[in-house]
């Protein structure tokens, strides 16, 4: 399989199967990751869930992939919030080609905030398995997905803006190089904007940052 578009009406009739299966809790998301990641999303079954729909772009963990900072980027049995609040329970596979580049993903993810109000008695249906947290940010747009990957990073970094160093604005540039922020469409002049660089300073930190990364490697 080339694209998902090969085997888009088994995907398409797969991913209303799965959701009605597992009822109106479950989301299941199709992405075709050949194109634009601003529209990535090409069906979803359930998207009330976390308030996304086709054309939509995908989230933060498919943009690690892309970026080449997550090898495997299948991840089964995680949780994850929405927006508002509520507790999913969430698988993402990816598909590849024959070359093994990275064409699509299906992305399955359960709402069980409710079970998990309902107490004790409901944990074996809630935690069947050994899970892990991941952070994953579920955005109707790549506008908000950047603004959710830039606050990660000035978290990490620890300082506002206004009183960071050179070095921490390059350990921020890094952290969102990593995260695939400079993959969005006009990500480097947001970001530029944010921490008050130029765009040269960003290429000049970008490099330095890549230079001492390989020398740490060596």
């Amino acid at each position: 399989m080339e694209s998902i578009h090969d085997e888009f009406d088994f995907l398409t009739d797969l991913v209303t199967g799965l959701a009605a299966q597992f009822g109106d809790s479950c989301e299941v998301v199709l992405h075709d990751l050949t194109g634009s990641y601003d529209s990535s999303i090409v069906a979803i079954a359930n998207g009330h869930i976390t308030g996304r729909n086709v054309g939509d772009p995908g989230t933060n963990l498919g943009l690690e992939l892309l970026r080449g900072s997550q090898v495997n980027g299948n991840k089964s049995n995680y949780m994850t919030q929405t927006k508002d609040g509520r507790i999913l329970r969430s698988s993402s596979m990816y598909m590849k080609n024959k070359e093994g580049n990275i064409i699509g993903s299906l992305c399955i993810n359960f709402d069980i905030t409710e079970l998990m109000v309902a107490g004790k008695t409901l944990q074996t249906l809630i935690n069947p398995g050994e899970q892990t947290e991941i952070k994953e940010s579920f955005v109707t747009s790549v506008s908000d997905l950047l603004d959710a990957l830039i606050q990660e990073a000035q978290e990490q970094v620890g300082k506002p803006v206004a009183v960071m160093t050179k070095e921490d604005k390059m350990k921020m540039i890094q952290l969102l190089d990593s995260k695939g922020a400079f993959l969005i469409k006009k990500g480097g002049e947001k970001i530029c904007a944010y921490l008050n660089i130029s765009k040269y300073t960003l290429y000049s930190h970008l490099e330095e940052g890549k230079s001492a990364a390989k020398e740490s490697e060596e």
